[in-house]
């Protein structure tokens, strides 16, 4: 009996666990998810550029997207799209196709949907955070690592 009491908890944990973990972080959609989303059930948006080498970006990844409280609010009221800005995959967003020219990361050459709306006067600055409204319009652009407070501001 105590063995199949082991067996089964073994099994349920995990489940539980990955549960709690899904509250525990940001929904993060895809370009092509978001797309599909505004079109059915608009709602605020917010944009993260990040790239593998920049610090605060993981920065922000590891201690402000895993707020509890931001978390909530950000899958509660916002779609949210996390993007690696050297990301050489093709983007399909609003029936345009965006590339990076260069199949390399690390090059310093940037996906064309980065250079679209994480640029600020032509130049590439990490993390980049958009906050949108439901209309797709730019509500607020931060070129900055956001600390909690910061972020709390940004979203209210």
């Amino acid at each position: 009996m105590l063995n199949k009491i082991i067996f089964i908890c073994c099994f349920l944990y995990p489940s539980v666990n990955a549960t709690a973990q899904e509250r525990d972080t940001v929904q993060w959609l895809s370009f092509e998810q978001l797309s599909d989303s505004l079109q059915t059930s608009p709602k605020k948006v917010l944009l993260f550029f990040h790239t593998d080498w920049c610090a605060y970006c993981r920065k922000m990844q590891n201690e402000i997207f895993t707020d509890k409280q931001i978390v909530e609010h950000i899958n509660a009221n916002y779609y949210a799209v996390r993007f690696d800005a050297e990301s050489t995959d093709s983007v399909l967003f609003d029936n345009q196709l965006l590339i990076n020219d260069s199949r390399k990361k690390r090059t310093g050459a940037y996906h064309d949907i980065a250079k679209l709306l994480a640029s600020r006067n032509n130049t590439m600055a990490f993390p980049v955070t958009l906050i949108l409204e439901k209309d797709f319009s730019v509500k607020q652009r931060y070129f900055e690592y956001l600390d909690r407070k910061k972020m709390w501001r940004a979203l209210l």
